[in-house]
């Protein structure tokens, strides 16, 4: 009989229920964020030049280093100036003959005017050494613009940089025969301590980030200015900010495009024109934003949502709306109230009308930075 007991009494218990899961949470913490948009730009230099031959002749030297910093007046080739010599003497010797005849002419003009008033000699032969006086000043001036000449021609054959900046490779060689007719490029300069970058918009975003400016909702980088960020190939962030460049603008009446242009600072000359970028231009500012990482949100047929833990153990969904994502985190417009702890980890066993036990979020340290962002928002949004 207690064996029977027994058995029924175990028989008959009901199966104890199973602790609800643990899951990993972030409690919402809201803060200031800069709606961004990523336009693909790429870099150009902020000024070129192009290094020609203006003298015709052998080029002799080159007289820097390829790929090094020039500045503006420096030698940079040198073509056989004998020639070019050889005509401002020719040119000087026919100024001295000038100056020389000019001074005869002059003294025979001056010894007949009182000649001619006391009538010695007559009218027309004083008139005619006026003229010849004249005729030798005038081949003083052609002789002294010869020599001018000359010796701009003698400068050329040293070609010199334009500009300062950063010289390409030499297009080339001593020895080459270059100015033979035209203008033979010989080098490339380019000023790469500031740098452009050229992208496109459309004419509506940019009339309305115009607006923005001007009611004082982005940072202003100066007059008629705003501030944009620079993202490199790597998607790293450039160090120093860019500003975006409102001035000059036209809109292409095929496709209704901008063409913007920001200014980037390179002191360093880390950055190459060319190079391909990305520009975070601001948009607007919103201050109840929300960072979550990525992982927490899911997407469906019906759009975007959290799984939401209350004090009670009790999950619920909860439909979000996302702003642009940002170094692996998503941006949450609305949606989320300040203090609700939202499930990241462990979503695979929470579902929403059932129970979890939250903890808190502890990532894995190979996502350290991302989940700094995600965890303190508000210093991450005010970048």
């Amino acid at each position: 009989m207690a064996l029977g007991g027994c058995g029924q009494s175990t028989t008959g218990a009901a199966p104890a229920a199973p602790p609800p899961p643990e899951v990993g949470v972030v409690t919402v913490t809201p803060g200031r964020a800069d709606l961004a948009a990523e336009l693909p730009g790429r870099l150009e230099a902020y000024r070129v030049a192009q290094v020609r031959a203006r003298a015709a002749g052998i080029l002799q030297r080159r007289l820097f280093n390829e790929g090094s910093d020039v500045k503006a007046g420096q030698p940079l080739f040198e073509i056989d100036p004998a020639p070019y010599r050889a005509a401002l003497a020719s040119a000087q010797a026919q100024l001295a003959r000038a100056e020389a005849n000019l001074l005869q002419a002059q003294a025979l003009a001056d010894r007949y005017a009182p000649l001619a008033k006391s009538q010695a000699v007559s009218q027309q032969e004083a008139l005619n050494a006026q003229a010849a006086a004249q005729q030798a000043r005038a081949d003083v001036a052609a002789g002294k613009a010869a020599v001018q000449t000359a010796q701009i021609n003698l400068g050329y054959a040293s070609v010199t940089s334009p500009i300062a900046g950063r010289i390409g490779r030499a297009l080339v060689t001593e020895g080459a025969l270059v100015g033979q007719g035209e203008a033979t490029p010989l080098a490339i300069v380019q000023q790469v301590d500031r740098l452009y970058v050229n992208f496109t918009q459309s004419a509506s975003e940019v009339m309305r980030l115009r607006q923005a400016l001007a009611d004082g909702k982005l940072q202003s980088a100066g007059k008629d200015a705003a501030k944009v960020e620079v993202l490199l190939e790597d998607g790293s962030i450039y160090a120093q900010p860019g500003k975006l460049l409102f001035s000059d603008l036209s809109v292409d009446a095929n496709t209704g495009q901008i063409t913007l242009r920001a200014e980037l600072p390179n002191p360093q000359g880390l950055l190459l024109p060319g190079l391909y970028v990305r520009v975070r231009l601001a948009q607007a500012e919103v201050s109840d934003a929300v960072w979550l990482p990525q992982q927490a949100v899911a997407r469906g047929a019906t759009g975007e949502s959290v799984l939401v833990v209350a004090d009670d153990g009790s999950v619920s969904a909860r439909p979000v709306k996302l702003g642009p994502a940002r170094s692996g985190n998503a941006l949450v417009l609305s949606g989320l109230k300040a203090g609700e702890k939202v499930i990241v980890d462990g979503l695979q066993k929470a579902k929403a009308g059932g129970k979890a036990r939250p903890v808190p979020w502890q990532p894995a340290a190979s996502g350290a930075a991302a989940s700094a962002a995600a965890s303190a928002p508000a210093p991450a949004a005010s970048r």
